[in-house]
């Protein structure tokens, strides 16, 4: 098996995965899972479609993730783990697909309007 390449995103973050088999091992930006995301909830997050399909341990991953916060990549990381595992082997889609993480978040921050505080908020009113 050569390198599996795939790309998640979610909010800003992007997160650019390769995926060989190996040992089980992680590096996000050249550092360790547990380094990287030391909230044990996020390291839950990016390792949820290994569990969902009984994969643990047999792939290692190199990612590249930048742009938005550490739970937005942890997401984008997700994402892409789903695909390359599907890419893999397509038996694990109806899984995959079921528990949600195929999908690409769509939610982006809206932008401000001029005139406005933020994006709907408005300036307090005075009527004196």
């Amino acid at each position: 098996m050569d390198y599996i390449n795939t790309i998640g995103r979610r909010k800003t973050s992007v997160a650019r995965l390769y995926m060989n088999a190996g040992k089980g091992e992680f590096k996000v930006n050249d550092r360790e899972l547990s380094d990287y995301f030391p909230a044990e909830i996020l390291q839950l997050i990016v390792k949820q479609p290994l569990e969902a399909t009984g994969e643990s341990g047999k792939y290692d991953f190199k990612i590249n993730v930048t742009g938005g916060g550490l739970t937005g990549q942890a997401e984008a990381i997700r994402l892409a783990i789903s695909r390359a595992l599907v890419e893999q082997d397509e038996e694990h889609k109806p899984t995959l697909k079921k528990e949600g993480f195929l999908t690409r978040d769509p939610r982006m921050v809206e932008r401000k309007k001029y005139g406005r505080r933020k994006a709907r908020r408005r300036f307090q009113f005075s009527k004196r």
